[in-house]
């Protein structure tokens, strides 16, 4: 936090003026968000599908190609949901918050 001192036009008063840092985080941590757990969730079923279900249905090569579908989808939805979106807070605020 800084403080600047400023002239008002001609007169000698002083004012006081108050300036706290802006500060952003990117999006909340990966492991926070519910497109991770449905993530989690999808894989567990494709490879307990692949366990449980005749190998010549739906065999493991099969399992892990629809697994590497869903990580370049789930990279791409956390690549867009980082790319444009920030939270903010003010410097003053936070550490008070954690004092």
């Amino acid at each position: 936090m800084s403080t600047h001192t400023a002239q008002a036009g001609s007169t000698s008063a002083r004012r006081e003026v108050t300036v706290e840092r802006r500060l952003s985080t990117e999006t909340k941590a990966s492991f926070k968000t519910t497109e991770f757990f449905a993530y989690i969730a999808a894989v567990i079923g494709v490879l307990g599908a692949a366990a449980i279900v005749d190998a010549t249905d739906f065999g493991s090569q099969d399992a892990w190609f629809f697994v590497t579908l869903l990580t370049i989808g789930y990279m791409i939805s956390r690549g867009l949901a980082k790319s444009g979106s920030r939270d903010f807070y003010d410097a003053e605020t936070d550490r008070n918050n954690h004092n």
